[in-house]
């Protein structure tokens, strides 16, 4: 039980989450992510204002996820769609 506990304490506070943008859990929950995405895409912007030739593309994609599901592609083929 301990350690369950100090699992979903660490993936919900502490880890950030690939599948949204990379913000911890708790954020995406409280409504912080908008705020937290648009501060790295601030920074990315005048990163690559100032030393334009380390990019070769543009910036890492900042924008908010929208909808989240638990394993979209498992769910959508139980659900026969």
């Amino acid at each position: 039980m301990a350690w369950v506990d100090g699992f979903v304490r660490w993936y919900n506070e502490e880890h950030l989450h690939s599948g949204i943008r990379f913000v911890r859990p708790v954020d995406r929950h409280e409504g912080r992510d908008g705020a937290i995405l648009a501060a790295r895409h601030v920074v990315y912007a005048n990163a690559r204002t100032r030393t334009p030739r380390r990019w070769t593309g543009t910036t890492r994609n900042w924008t908010p996820i929208g909808t989240v599901r638990l394993n979209p592609e498992k769910r959508d083929a139980c659900s026969g769609h």
